[in-house]
């Protein structure tokens, strides 16, 4: 970019907002020169990890692979916002609001897929999710009835993934795409035939903003983590519960064990139906909360199809994060990144045509999907249905 398309304008980076304690200045750079040295330190670190890797090391550590992918985006967002005004906490704050449901929904993939489920309905959870919580939220007007509806809703394709898949020995693939196309036209005919024609059982009370005293005021962080609703703090605990759960605890090590070895287990005594249909409803109930947050926080209603595939992206996010809840929650955040990048460039004037920036969330979802086709593996056992002998 820095040497087809040089361009010798300034970017600004506006790193503070009106509520904010502390004021930093903005941040003033010459586009062609920031780029070109950006791009030298990133020659540099690819060289740095084939040399890495040629020596025998192994793969290039994931800080390398964060540091290398945080400095080309910078060098992008300098040389694609020349002479322009890239707000820093609301291009962020756009990044968790559209990662929230692709967290939930990443929880709910390695859950299910650490006890050797594949879960391809997440898609269908998350709309089931969002529709179960606009119709009770609406009837009772209470956004925590509509939340725990949510939850009851996505658990209920759950049971019915697990049932066909466990019990009734069905793939699991196809369980989950079928499931999907059902939720789909379910919502889609309620929504044609119900909400549009009683607007009042499509009105949820939405959860209030919640700041954080004090935190809320940080630079940056602060309206990015700390002035949120109580969905998204839901999420933060939620990500450090799973984590915790499946590697600290006795419940972690028997999900792990029947997604990888389920003979084995089942020797030792584990009920391999019981754990993997429970599992596969607990992702459920997980997914939900992410369904939710559509209708109950960003949104305010119910529409037709209104997930927009974020199951699916979800889905990608698991494989991509190795079904491990941390590195999954990085990749929903960086997949919400994209989806939100695009947004962000088309406000200001980016010279990127419109339909390479429609293009980019799915781009970016392929690209790191494809990057780990033969290097990552995930339960051994997953998609596997068990036959006990």
């Amino acid at each position: 970019m820095a040497f087809v398309f040089p361009n010798s304008g300034e970017t600004m980076f506006t790193l503070s907002t009106q509520r904010d304690a502390i004021q930093l200045a903005p941040l003033v750079l010459p586009t062609q020169i920031t780029v070109v040295i950006t791009a030298l330190l990133l020659v540099v670190g690819a060289l740095g990890a084939a040399a890495y890797v040629a020596l025998g090391s192994g793969h290039a550590p994931l800080w390398l692979s964060i540091v290398f992918a945080v400095l080309f985006l910078f060098a992008f967002l300098t040389w694609v916002a020349a002479d322009k005004n890239i707000p820093v906490p609301g291009m962020l704050v756009g990044t968790l609001a559209l990662s929230v449901p692709l967290v939930f929904g990443a929880l709910g993939g390695v859950i299910s897929e650490r006890a050797g489920v594949v879960n391809i309905a997440i898609e269908g959870q998350l709309l089931f999710g969002a529709f179960s919580a606009a119709i009770v939220g609406s009837l009772t007007g209470n956004p925590f009835a509509g939340l725990l509806a949510a939850m009851v809703g996505a658990v209920l394709v759950s049971f019915v993934l697990a049932a066909f898949s466990i019990k009734y020995l069905v793939d699991q693939v196809i369980v989950g795409v079928v499931l999907n196309v059902l939720v789909t036209g379910l919502t889609s005919f309620f929504y044609s035939k119900v909400l549009t024609s009683d607007p009042a059982l499509n009105k949820p009370v939405k959860f209030e903003v919640l700041p954080i005293p004090g935190l809320s005021e940080i630079p940056i962080l602060g309206p990015v983590l700390f002035r949120q609703t109580l969905i998204v703090y839901i999420m933060y605990i939620a990500v450090f519960l799973v984590w915790f759960g499946l590697f600290k605890t006795r419940w972690g090590l028997r999900v792990r064990a029947v997604g990888e070895h389920p003979t084995a287990a089942d020797t030792v005594g584990i009920n391999v139906t019981s754990t993997r249909f429970w599992n596969v409803s607990l992702a459920g109930a997980v997914v939900g909360i992410g369904g939710a947050y559509y209708t109950l926080d960003v949104v305010g209603q119910f529409g037709k199809e209104m997930t927009n595939g974020a199951g699916f992206i979800a889905l990608a996010a698991v494989i991509f994060g190795r079904w491990d809840p941390i590195r999954a929650t990085l990749a929903g955040l960086l997949f919400g990144f994209a989806t939100n990048l695009q947004s962000v460039l088309g406000i200001i004037g980016s010279p990127v045509p419109s339909d390479f920036m429609l293009m980019l969330p799915y781009v970016v979802t392929i690209f790191a999907v494809a990057g780990l086709v033969g290097t990552s593996r995930g339960p051994a056992a997953a998609g596997k249905p068990y036959i006990k002998s």
